[in-house]
Formats: structure tokens, C-alpha cells, sequence
């Protein structure tokens, strides 16, 4: 990955996530074909439709970003190609945003239009049922899937670093919300309250927006080089505080701090350190190399001597 070798554990977490993802990809496209088969005139069975596809774009992102993260770096990218992952999450993100907006406007205008939905017959078998038992019986065939692997991809997640992947992740375990409307949605107008369709519907279109806003909001922050957070964005990540630690743990540190940016499942590096006294060559790179062994995420590490700390860079207590 880049100029990192990943340890056994995170080879191994890599190639389960690369199963899944095209596990996943597989799987949606079957779900998708059967739901564009009984899609009918219900507007909550066609956002769900078209939520299905959307969700396609993390796993497109992340198998896509893992082509080019994996080249080391070069004059031309100094840094690597790590920010690729960046970019899949915020072209997931955007997609995702704007979709979901146009949907959910499009559900609102069917409501305040007072827009009568019809769901007409089928033959099966020489007998004639009602389109919506299909459609019912497709939505909750499409339910195990995303359990499964929306379980599976939140262990590996952490392991590997991967916002895409948690995201993706929990994307899936939310999806039996838009199974469950579209269902009610259906129903609803069986029994002839055509409103419960538009607002299954809505309720579905702004859950794509709740997706792309956060996919959205947490790739431009990492992009603009936001302090390193954990794989959730809950925290800052627990490894600036144990740099800081290990530094000031050497004879010949006085005070140290430092300034970590994520760049896509790796990170940039630069400790800033007081000496005590005189420090040699041999001294900061073995120093380098102890903070290196820390974590495999490590991977461009930066010491520089200073008279000062600067104020940005944190010194491990928040």
C-alpha cells in the first residue's frame, strides 16, 4: 500500500473487504434487476429502486481507489496516490447529496399534489395476483443481504483504517429502513391510503441525503487536512497521543507535539521536538524508526528539532 507493507492481519482484513465489496456489487445488481421488475407506480418502490444503485458508489469507490493507492510515491505525487480514497468518498458523497435532494423534492411534490398511485395485476402461474404481493415479497428477499455483509465490513473497517468501508458498512445495516418503507409504502396503498407511498417515499429520499451529507462532510475534512481521526470520525485518533508519549519518553527530549494528517487509510507525520541537549543524526532516526513501529498506518514520518511548539500541533492531551 503505497511504501507500507501491511502487516499479516491487515493483508488478510484487505482481501475479506475486497471480497465482500464485490460480494456486495453482485448481490445489488440482483436485487436491482428483480426490484425494476415489479416496480409498478408506487414512488416509495422506485426511490428504494433507485437508493439500491446509489449504493453501489462506495464499493465502485473503494475497489477503484485501491488501483491507484497501492502505486509508492513519485516526484509527480510525492505523497503517494492515497488521496484517491479521499476522492471515491467525496464522489460517493456528492452523488448521494444531490440524488437523495431531487428525490426527496420529487416525493414532496407528489404529496402536495395529492398524487394517486395505482398498482395494477399480474398473471403467475394462470392465476391473477395483485402486483404489490410481488413487489412485498422482492423487498423483504432483499433484506438479508445487506445484515450480512454490512456485519462483516464493520469488523474489517476498523483494521484497516478504511472511512469508505465503514461507511459503506453503515450504509448497509441501515437498509432495512428503506425495505421496511417501501413495504408499508406498498401496503399503504393497497388499503387505499395513497399517502403513505409519498411519504415512504420522502422518508427514504432523506435518508440518501443523511448518506451523502456524511460521506460528504468527512471527506472534505480529511481532504482539507483536518487533524487524524479514528475510522468513525468519533475521536482524534488515539496513535497522536502515543507518538507523543514515545517521544518524550527519550533521554534526550525535553517537550514534544505533534501534527498528523490522514491521508486516506495512512498518515503524514511531522514531530516537533524540544531537545534537551545536542541531538545527532543517529538519534532522530532511531527515534523516527521507534514511532514508525507503532502503527502500520505510520507510513511518512517527519522529526524536527524546535526552540518552540507550535500551537497547532497537538501535544497528546486532547
Amino acid at each position: 500500500m503505497g511504501r507500507t507493507d501491511l502487516p499479516e492481519r491487515q493483508q488478510e482484513a484487505l482481501r475479506k473487504a475486497i471480497f465482500w465489496e464485490w460480494f456486495t456489487l453482485g448481490y445489488s445488481a440482483v436485487t436491482i434487476t428483480l426490484i425494476a421488475l415489479v416496480l409498478g407506480g408506487s414512488q416509495a418502490m422506485k426511490t428504494a429502486w433507485v437508493e439500491d444503485i446509489l449504493s453501489l458508489l462506495p464499493q465502485i469507490s473503494f475497489l477503484v481507489a485501491l488501483l491507484f493507492i497501492r502505486h509508492r510515491p513519485s516526484r509527480r505525487f510525492p505523497y503517494g496516490l492515497h488521496r484517491a480514497m479521499g476522492v471515491g468518498h467525496l464522489v460517493a458523497g456528492v452523488a448521494l447529496l444531490l440524488i437523495g435532494a431531487l428525490l426527496a423534492v420529487e416525493s414532496a411534490m407528489g404529496l402536495l399534489r395529492a398524487e394517486h398511485p395505482a398498482i395494477g395485476t399480474v398473471s403467475l402461474f394462470g392465476h391473477t395476483v395483485w402486483l404489490g404481493w410481488c413487489m412485498v415479497a422482492v423487498m423483504i428477499f432483499t433484506m438479508w443481504g445487506p445484515f450480512v455483509y454490512g456485519r462483516a465490513k464493520v469488523k474489517l473497517a476498523p483494521d484497516l483504517h478504511n472511512k469508505v468501508l465503514f461507511t459503506d458498512a453503515d450504509m448497509s445495516k441501515a437498509d432495512w429502513t428503506t425495505t421496511a418503507a417501501s413495504v408499508v409504502g406498498v401496503l399503504g396503498i393497497g388499503l387505499g391510503l395513497w399517502w403513505l407511498d409519498g411519504v415512504a417515499a420522502l422518508f427514504i429520499s432523506l435518508g440518501i441525503v443523511k448518506d451523502g451529507w456524511t460521506n460528504l462532510s468527512s471527506a472534505i475534512l480529511d481532504l482539507m487536512d483536518q487533524r487524524a481521526r479514528s475510522f468513525d470520525d468519533s475521536e482524534p485518533h488515539p496513535l497522536i497521543r502515543d507518538i507523543v508519549r514515545r517521544v518524550r519518553s527519550e533521554a534526550w527530549v525535553r517537550d514534544a507535539s505533534v501534527r498528523m494528517r490522514d491521508m486516506g487509510q495512512v498518515f503524514h507525520i511531522e514531530v516537533f521536538v524540544i531537545p534537551r541537549t545536542e541531538v545527532s543524526l543517529e538519534q532522530l532516526e532511531a527515534t523516527r524508526d521507534d514511532v514508525a513501529a507503532l502503527d502500520w498506518k505510520a507510513q511518512d514520518i517527519v522529526l524536527i528539532p524546535v526552540s518552540a511548539l507550535p500551537d497547532e500541533a497537538s501535544r497528546g492531551r486532547d
